[in-house]
């Protein structure tokens, strides 16, 4: 028996290894798979017969594909993290560096940490698919004792089993947690509450020393694009702070006041001028923390699609891959590539922009691109 996907020719649906991005192979749970037609556009839809139990949910709902026709479940509690980052550092290692630091960021920062001494709690944003690559290596100096709450922004495009797991982490270091989802508002109420709450004792000292009580200083900080303008606008529940859906939005800091009790301010994304770890910064381009120009999309694409076969989660697309990489392709640089073809008329960048864009939109399911280190 054939199957015919991507206008590839596979003798063995059942193959059950794929090439990695050099050309080594890795095993893979391979399942019954029903015969497709060939990549057109519009995207096609492969059906996949047996495995795990979905549970996907996408734009379309509780229970939806994606334009790949993919059906995700949620658990990655088999995959083997510290093998994987060991991988993710040698496929980084052969290309472009990803750096990124607008001149508008030093100005920022160092305007920031001047803020920083006149707040009374810290709310610390970072995106819920990658919380260790989004944290600023300095940020623990530059807060020394000063009170903080972690807000894992995105917490709908991760499994309860990956925010469990985050949840656990954080709490072993004494960390106050809130999971929150900027675009709907989730999360938010309960963030204004505790941020009111860690920072009561400072009227209270205030009273003491017969002064009159005033608004509670919040700062809101954290890397580019991780919702910090979107969560203050769900507090305050109207437009205050412009935001969008890419890196670089905010520039200036600006106080905002949420009632009478709380004041916050909305920073730029602020990122180390020089990214040492090259294994976070592609994770920051995978999940669009930091601006386009830094990366060359298609190798992002391509170690994207190298990491997202060996998460059970997304596994579906693993067999996809299997049927469309096949024993033509040596490398998901050429899996970018047939997708381009068959899709793009051979427009590489576009292709691997798709695939960026269809994951950051949540289309591949619950994706967690780190596990808490053990």
């Amino acid at each position: 028996m054939a199957v015919a996907v991507s206008g590839l020719w596979c003798p063995n649906p059942t193959i059950s290894r794929i090439p990695t991005l050099e050309s080594r192979r890795m095993s893979v749970r391979s399942g019954p798979l029903a015969s497709v037609a060939s990549l057109s556009s519009p995207p096609p839809t492969i059906q996949i017969v047996g495995g795990k139990a979905p549970s996907w949910y996408g734009d379309g709902g509780a229970s939806s594909s994606n334009s790949y026709g993919l059906v995700g479940v949620e658990g990655d509690e088999d995959i083997d993290w510290v093998k994987m980052e060991a991988d993710l550092y040698y496929w980084t290692k052969a290309l472009r560096p990803v750096q990124w630091y607008p001149g508008h960021i030093g100005k920022a920062e160092k305007e920031l940490k001047e803020q920083l001494k006149l707040m009374d709690v810290v709310i610390e944003v970072r995106d819920a698919r990658i919380p260790l690559s989004t944290t600023h290596p300095e940020m623990d100096s530059w807060l020394g004792n000063r009170k903080r709450i972690l807000v894992l922004n995105r917490e709908d495009m991760i499994s309860k089993a990956d925010r469990n797991a985050w949840a656990a982490y954080f709490s072993r270091q004494g960390m106050k947690v809130i999971f929150a989802n900027g675009k709907l508002g989730m999360g938010s109420t309960k963030l204004g509450r505790l941020a009111k709450d860690m920072a009561a004792n400072v009227n209270i000292k205030r009273r003491a020393k017969g002064l009159l009580p005033r608004a509670v200083r919040a700062g809101i900080v954290g890397y580019p694009n991780v919702g910090k303008s979107s969560l203050i606008n769900r507090l305050l529940k109207r437009r205050m702070c412009p935001a969008a859906p890419r890196p670089g939005i905010t520039r200036d800091l600006k106080w905002v006041r949420f009632g009478k009790d709380l004041e916050l301010l909305d920073s730029p994304g602020i990122l180390p001028m020089r990214i040492s770890d090259q294994t976070a910064a592609i994770k920051l381009a995978m999940c669009d923390d930091i601006g386009e120009r830094s990366y060359d999309v298609a190798d992002v694409a391509a170690v994207l699609v190298q990491m997202l076969i060996r998460i059970p989660s997304v596994g579906m697309l693993g067999h996809l891959l299997l049927l469309s990489i096949c024993s033509y392709c040596l490398s998901s640089n050429l899996f970018v590539q047939k997708l381009a073809l068959h899709l793009f008329s051979g427009d590489t960048h576009q292709a691997a922009f798709r695939i960026l864009a269809d994951f950051r939109k949540g289309k591949f399911g619950w994706v967690a691109l780190e596990r808490p280190p053990r």
